[in-house]
């Protein structure tokens, strides 16, 4: 069996799960390509593969413009491959549910056959900064989930999307943000913190910063994926608008989890459920 991954990850969250999805196949002797979707990435033929996982971040209960813009480049009829998608999001919020419906839509156009969605809790990279505890507990609950669902995916199990009316309607109204973003981002500043290493203009998956006298400047084609903000090794980078949301740093994901009483107050019994779900299935013993 072949699979292909096209994932975006902004900030690493998708990324990391998606590795650790293709690792679980990889011990079933499966061949994987993984491809990072960013601007002008290449596109593979999926005629090749029998699984595609389409990897994504949730952003305001939706996919990112990157996304979409990727699978329009897809070819024309997936074929005989099954696809999967597995996103990531900070909480786990049933509206986050719909943020695959037009996914579904460009997908099924284009003929491609989508048998389900697999979403996972990861820490912020804006809004607010989780503790690492709560990361490590998010992680704790992906490990446990993955052996059990990449089965479900290898054996080709179909799982309807939650994607009805009322998500559906929350996720095309919050579409304002694609447009809305690169009219944010051309706020973005570097303060005087900035060193320029040029970091952020390496990493931006849509190749929106350069350098200039030895400082980022920001065109107009963010998507709001927040990759140089939360990377910049100075915290330097003010995201206009949006910087009283502003995450700066990667998150120690292994650390001592969380107990119930450390688990924030913001969707706390959101929270609380999507772990105890988690932790009902055994922990793979080379995870513990």
């Amino acid at each position: 069996m072949r699979a292909l991954f096209n994932v975006f990850s902004g900030t690493g969250n998708t990324r990391k799960v998606c590795l650790a999805l293709m690792e679980e196949w990889k011990k079933s002797g499966v061949e994987c390509k993984y491809v990072e979707i960013e601007k002008d990435c290449e596109v593979r033929d999926t005629a090749n593969f029998d699984r595609m996982v389409l990897g994504y971040p949730v952003h305001a209960f939706n996919a990112p413009q990157i996304v979409f813009d990727f699978i329009r480049r897809l070819p024309e009829s997936g074929g005989n491959t099954l696809v999967y998608l597995v996103k990531t999001s900070g909480e786990p919020l049933k509206f986050n549910d719909g943020s695959c419906a037009h996914v579904f839509d460009l997908l099924k156009r284009k003929g491609y056959k989508v048998c389900g969605e697999y979403h996972y809790v990861m820490p912020y990279n804006m809004i607010f900064r989780h503790s690492d505890g709560m990361a490590a507990r998010m992680w704790q609950a992906v490990l446990r989930r993955l052996p059990h669902e990449s089965a479900e995916m290898l054996a080709g199990k179909t799982i309807p999307l939650k994607k009805g009316p009322a998500r559906r309607a929350v996720s095309f109204l919050l579409r304002i943000e694609h447009p809305a973003m690169p009219l944010i981002g051309r706020g973005f500043r570097a303060t005087d913190a900035c060193t320029g290493c040029g970091k952020c203009a390496r990493g931006c998956p849509q190749k929106n910063i350069t350098m200039a006298g030895g400082r980022p400047v920001f065109g107009n084609h963010c998507i709001g994926c927040v990759r140089c903000s939360f990377g910049c090794p100075q915290d330097a980078i003010k995201i206009g608008v949006l910087n009283g949301w502003r995450v700066n740093g990667e998150y120690d994901f292994s650390g001592e989890p969380a107990a119930d009483g450390e688990v924030c107050r913001y969707c706390r019994k959101s929270y609380l459920k999507y772990f105890r779900g988690a932790e009902k299935l055994p922990l793979p013993r080379d995870k513990k």
